[in-house]
């Protein structure tokens, strides 16, 4: 349900991650199911993380980064039962909530690399958990196997190019660390997100001549599409 015009929800502090590791055939991501009761993405496949917890900031720490890397090291363990350094975690995205939400999130991603260490879920808030290389999670996703959210769906769709953890994390590197927050707009056949790159954003246009940046979740498959 959508907030009333001008009753519009603070986004409150998240991060998240993105666990990578290398398979014979190329990377695996690692997945999680939420819990069907959970009020905010019940039953989605979603990366290991929540909200920032005041534990997560230090004393005297102006670091807005270095606490999200914390949160997400912290969560990724809760969560995953996995353990990873926060130096280690390369920053991806700062993704936030559509303002029409009536739970919202800012949140950092992150990835890294994990071994293969046991996952060990914790059965209240995650349900199960699945490794997928990135093309056969977006085959899960079309087919209605995996439900993703858009940030998922995303990051999947980009890391689908790269065939080693390596050459994602280096990659991503060098991706801009870019602000994400999705303009909804109703088209045929289901619905379209623009971020603030799309020749659309600015006037919630969804014909328009110029560079796009949005996602399409059509009743047909969803597809991300990306020339800026």
């Amino acid at each position: 349900m959508a907030n009333p015009p001008g009753d519009i929800v603070e986004p409150q502090p998240a991060a998240s991650v993105v666990l990578l590791r290398d398979v014979e055939g190329g990377l695996e991501i690692l997945y999680l199911r939420r819990s069907p009761e959970l009020k905010f993405m019940g039953g989605y496949w979603v990366f290991p993380g929540g909200r920032i917890d005041p534990g997560d900031h230090l004393a005297g720490d102006t670091d807005a980064l270095g606490t999200a890397r914390r949160a997400a090291a912290r969560e990724a363990h809760e969560e995953a039962g996995v353990t990873v350094d926060p130096a280690s975690l390369h920053p991806v995205c700062h993704w936030t909530t559509p303002t029409a939400s009536p739970i919202r999130f800012a949140t950092w991603f992150f990835a890294a690399e994990t071994d293969r260490t046991p996952v060990q879920i914790d059965g209240v808030e995650i349900h199960a958990h699945q490794w997928h290389r990135p093309e056969e999670a977006l085959v899960a996703h079309r087919t209605g196997h995996l439900q993703f959210a858009n940030p998922t769906f995303v990051l999947t769709t980009r890391l689908a190019e790269h065939r080693t953890v390596r050459d994602a994390l280096a990659a991503l590197d060098d991706w801009p660390k870019e602000q994400m927050m999705g303009r909804i707009l109703p088209v045929q056949g289901g619905r379209v997100a623009l971020y603030a790159e799309d020749c659309g954003y600015a006037s919630s246009t969804v014909d328009c001549a110029g560079p796009r940046h949005r996602v399409w979740m059509l009743d047909a498959g969803w597809r991300y599409e990306r020339s800026f």
